[in-house]
């Protein structure tokens, strides 16, 4: 992951912010908002690194890379602008990710303006210091939680959310599914949100702060 995000630029950035009941703003209208960032950064002419394989699937989903390049924001202005505008509200805040390590890998290094870190336990802590401890992958979570298993799309299913906006691999979209999923999940295997009553059900906060495929390094 290091290696691959170290020599890659990111492509998309998708946001959804809601409260704890998974209600979304709707900024004084009758509509609901979600964000996604196409950045300008990913040049497909140079090639970034990327295979012509996963270039031609996104196109195929509808991601316009030369649009992007002419109209997209830079890294840079954006983790300028994440800095100046949530970042001292970010240990404050909880985090939801399915399979996130390439997404705070990107946003380190988007935040940090440099390299990730040579080990995984140093990765961690910078990740606790930028975000808190209350980051949850639901790749992670679905491991104590039987008969779920497969991508976003696959668990989604399983735990009867539909995709309400959006196309797959639209970041934008994917970030919405996953707070849905992750509200579902959270509502049917582990009671309540956090510091949990119920015995019978694991406490989320058993499992803040781990990303999938990091998990031993991690503990």
């Amino acid at each position: 992951m290091k290696g691959n995000v170290d020599a890659m630029n990111i492509i998309q950035l998708g946001l959804t912010l809601s409260d704890c009941n998974g209600k979304l703003p709707d900024l004084g209208t009758n509509c609901r908002y979600i964000w996604e960032f196409n950045f300008r950064d990913f040049d497909i002419e140079r090639g970034d690194h990327h295979s012509a394989d996963a270039i031609e699937f996104l196109k195929q989903q509808g991601i316009d890379f030369l649009q992007n390049k002419e109209n997209g924001i830079y890294s840079s202005d954006f983790g300028w602008l994440m800095e100046r505008m949530v970042l001292h509200n970010m240990s404050r805040l909880t985090w939801v990710t399915f399979h996130g390590s390439y997404d705070f890998g990107y946003l380190m290094k988007i935040l940090t303006r440099k390299d990730l870190p040579m080990d995984i336990g140093r990765f961690m802590g910078e990740v606790k210091k930028k975000f808190g401890e209350r980051v949850y992958d639901v790749k992670h979570l679905i491991k104590r939680c039987q008969g779920l298993y497969g991508g976003l799309e696959k668990v989604a299913y399983l735990l009867q959310v539909g995709r309400v906006a959006g196309k797959s691999h639209h970041a934008g979209s994917d970030s919405l599914l996953t707070l849905q999923t992750f509200m579902r999940l959270k509502a049917v295997h582990f009671g309540s949100f956090l510091n949990n009553k119920d015995h019978c059900s694991p406490s989320l906060d058993q499992f803040g702060g781990v990303l999938h495929g990091l998990e031993l390094e991690a503990h």
